[in-house]
């Protein structure tokens, strides 16, 4: 990553590579596997194919993920966290956790009807 911008506080770097609508959420659906951008398509059906891939190829240039290109024909290509990117993961998971309980506290239900199959 390069250090072109200027940061007042490493929280504010933090929030800046992993911010945002998605990023955090395709953080989330690679916690436990690799997988292939159809698959991240699938599992966060609200993203546009366009953002998907903004957002994966700025985790990547960020070492938070790592793009794995299999020279066949046809073409596949796998996205996994990087050793940074799964140092992320207690972070994540104590937001996921967070945010359990908050729902639990103020009665805010998910839609089971966009269920992400990844929490």
């Amino acid at each position: 990553m390069e250090n072109i911008k200027k940061y007042s506080c490493f929280f504010q770097l933090a929030t800046d590579i992993i911010g945002g609508k998605w990023k955090a959420l395709v953080l989330w659906c690679l916690k436990d596997s690799v997988k292939r951008n159809g698959e991240l398509k699938r599992l966060i059906p609200d993203i546009s194919q366009k953002m998907l891939t903004q957002q994966l190829r700025e985790l990547e240039n960020s070492g938070i993920v790592e793009r794995i290109v299999y020279a066949q024909v046809p073409p596949k290509v796998e996205y996994k966290l990087t050793k940074m990117g799964e140092n992320l993961m207690p972070i994540l998971s104590a937001l996921h956790d967070w945010g359990k309980e908050y729902s639990k506290e103020n009665n805010v239900s998910l839609d089971k009807t966009k269920d992400l199959s990844c929490n």
